[in-house]
């Protein structure tokens, strides 16, 4: 009884952190939304600090969902749905009256899609399958 159970549980595991990480990018994507359109964002006090939110924000949403989609067809959708996701949020923004339309943000954006799949597996860790196994414990091969 309790071999199956291990059994059960360890099968379940692997679903479960990918079910997590799914939730956890799904909440970065409301963050981001709510983050371009409130009306007072929290400012990065540095001379174009936004520029930087903005790369900063679409990096790491890109390399977050890498994780999850790791042939290049899946990435370039990822990429694309992305920067769509930029470009309308801008124009969103315009039209709240109480945010600009800026096509250097979706420059930025951009160039944190860039530098969020560059920074993805293969290039570093595959880091589902590194929390997978720390959860399993130490010399474990979950």
């Amino acid at each position: 009884m309790a071999s199956s159970l291990f059994s059960i549980m360890t099968s379940l595991a692997p679903n479960l952190l990918v079910n997590i990480w799914r939730t956890i990018g799904c909440l970065g994507f409301v963050l981001l939304f709510y983050l371009s359109l409130t009306p007072q964002p929290p400012e990065i006090p540095i001379e174009q600090g936004d520029k930087l939110g903005h790369a900063l924000a679409y990096a790491v949403l890109m390399f977050w969902w890498a994780q999850l989609m790791r042939r290049p067809t899946e990435r370039a959708v990822l990429a694309a749905v992305l920067l769509a996701v930029g470009i309308g949020i801008e124009f969103l923004q315009r039209w709240t009256g109480w945010r600009t339309f800026d096509y250097y943000d979706m420059l930025a954006d951009a160039v944190g899609i860039a530098g969020g799949w560059l920074l993805a597996w293969p290039r570093t860790p595959d880091l589902i399958a590194w929390f997978g196994r720390s959860r399993a414990g130490p010399g474990s091969r979950a």
